[in-house]
């Protein structure tokens, strides 16, 4: 079985390779994805983390996160 930040982050690169995240859409806040997938804010950070390293997503400090350009879809 695979940890839930992996199952986290699959659902969401998933809604990026689908089309129903595109380029610059914004991502719900950390908190909601933790209450969305009723986990804690840790496990969101892990799947935001590895998420932002292989491409998919870039955050700015104050404004949140967002589905890049150049993701790798």
């Amino acid at each position: 079985m695979q940890p839930r930040w992996q199952r986290i982050a699959d659902e969401i690169r998933d809604q990026i390779r689908s089309g129903q995240l595109t380029t610059g859409d914004m991502l719900p806040s950390y908190r909601l994805l933790g209450e969305q997938h009723s986990t804690s804010y840790g496990t969101i950070r892990m799947a935001m983390a590895v998420l932002r390293t292989e491409g998919w997503i870039e955050g700015e400090p104050g404004v949140g996160v967002r589905v890049r350009e150049d993701h790798p879809a």
